[in-house]
């Protein structure tokens, strides 16, 4: 019995060493460091390129710098300014203006076309033909839409003329301008717009519609009463995106006036920011526009994803 006992031991003994060469226990990898190696690269390009510029534009916007001289801190006076600067309201409330009505026009079109790519079908020619505007650059896109909207030679005004409508659409209109940016913008991102709802669709679990069906919900009961509450996460997605986007209008603005100054109906806040800094080289007070424009935007951005809860799903 001791001899079996002391076999037994033994064994146990060798079993409970440690794994490993050399009786050296193997510790977990650990990949904290490859995965900081991985993010070195994004970290460095988002300290070069946002964080040391809005430092450095937060300390702009303290100074009278204008290109011609060095910036001497002046404290808030571009601020005050600011709020006394007609031009900058107006700037402001023509760029909020544009945003309703681009997003307004965008997500209700693209939630139109995804809803029936989704229930009727599900063509890649199709979708590959909403992308077309899309992958078509602003600059490309304000050029083609002053040709067609042209007073004199444009074939939108031409057709228009033909119908017996006597109305020209025109950038140069005080009444059209801002629309007319508003609904050439919406025409190039509203089918990728589209494609996400769609994608965010194809999400959703088809028996949810099958059911729904069974009982006797119509298309559009079923849109309102599934598709809307589920798509939220998506439709928030959407709709921050947008507002920061339409908030940074400017190509279309500087492309379709031809390098003119537009006119005040359409002198949206970036455009302001950049007579302010290149027209006129008041550089200090341009970087005090843009931080109020980024405050604006937090706020706004804030309220979004609060009203639509975009951390939770239905889903789930």
């Amino acid at each position: 019995m001791n001899a079996v006992g002391t076999r037994l031991d033994a064994g146990a003994a060798r079993h409970s060493e440690p794994a490993g060469h050399g009786g050296v226990r193997r510790g977990r990898r650990d990949d904290r460091r490859v995965g900081w190696l991985f993010l070195l690269p994004v970290i460095v390009g988002f300290l070069v390129f946002y964080a040391y510029p809005t430092v450095q534009g937060v300390w702009y916007s303290l100074t009278d710098y204008s290109l011609l001289n060095d910036p001497a801190y002046v404290g808030a006076d571009n601020y005050r300014h600011l709020i006394e600067d007609e031009q900058f309201w107006n700037a402001l409330k023509v760029t909020a203006y544009y945003v309703v009505v681009n997003i307004v026009s965008q997500t209700v079109i693209a939630l139109g076309l995804a809803a029936l790519m989704h229930r009727l079908t599900r063509s890649v020619v199709l979708r590959a033909a909403l992308l077309v505007p899309w992958l078509v650059p602003n600059v490309t896109i304000g050029l083609l839409w002053a040709w067609l909207l042209d007073p004199d030679l444009g074939f939108v005004n031409h057709l228009l003329g033909l119908t017996g409508l006597d109305t020209t659409l025109s950038f140069n209109s005080p009444t059209w301008a801002m629309p007319l940016v508003a609904l050439v913008n919406s025409w190039a991102y509203t089918g990728y717009t589209a494609l996400l709802f769609y994608a965010g669709m194809l999400q959703i679990p088809q028996h949810l519609y099958e059911s729904a069906s069974i009982d006797g919900a119509g298309e559009t009961r079923m849109f309102r009463s599934i598709t809307l509450p589920l798509l939220r996460p998506i439709l928030a997605l959407v709709l921050v995106v947008s507002l920061i986007g339409s908030f940074q209008i400017f190509d279309t603005v500087a492309v379709v006036y031809g390098g003119k100054a537009p006119i005040p109906e359409t002198r949206v806040i970036y455009y302001y920011i950049y007579q302010q800094a290149f027209t006129y080289f008041h550089m200090g007070y341009a970087a005090a526009v843009a931080m109020v424009l980024v405050v604006v935007l937090g706020l706004l951005t804030a309220v979004q994803m609060r009203m639509l809860r975009s951390s939770r799903s239905d889903l789930g």
